[in-house]
């Protein structure tokens, strides 16, 4: 079973107090997301993970959903790429979103103004 600690973003499995995986997280994420701001977007956000936990997550979001894309896609409109150990903190409340855009611990290729719409489609996992 999945559920949030003592803050939304900040995740675990199962009481055991083990933080979730890479993979997960996005599982999770996709919960999470808020139809109501999504009005009249249809785009692909894409995570590229480094690291131990290495992969490639997208998000389709289009009339008001968010379809998770497992490995990516080919032409996604914003790719925001970070280590493993990063997204976790990030995801563990421990790494403020908009302080690793501005430490380079996350960067974006693509367009990067969406970035500012992600607080409002995941506001439990952006902050």
């Amino acid at each position: 079973m999945l559920y949030s600690g003592w803050q939304e973003s900040f995740l675990y499995l199962d009481g055991r107090g083990e933080t979730m995986k890479v993979a997960e997280t996005f599982e999770v994420m996709q919960t999470r997301f808020r139809p109501s701001a999504a009005a009249g977007l249809s785009i692909t956000f894409q995570w590229n993970i480094s690291g131990r936990e290495a992969g490639v997550w997208a998000f389709k979001i289009n009339n008001q959903t968010c379809e998770l894309l497992p490995g990516g896609v080919e032409n996604p409109n914003l790719t925001l790429m970070m280590s493993d150990a990063d997204w976790l903190s990030m995801n563990e409340g421990q790494l403020d979103y908009l302080n690793a855009i501005a430490t380079g611990r996350l960067q974006m290729a693509g367009d990067t103004m969406l970035a500012m719409r992600l607080p409002d489609l995941f506001p439990t996992f952006f902050h």
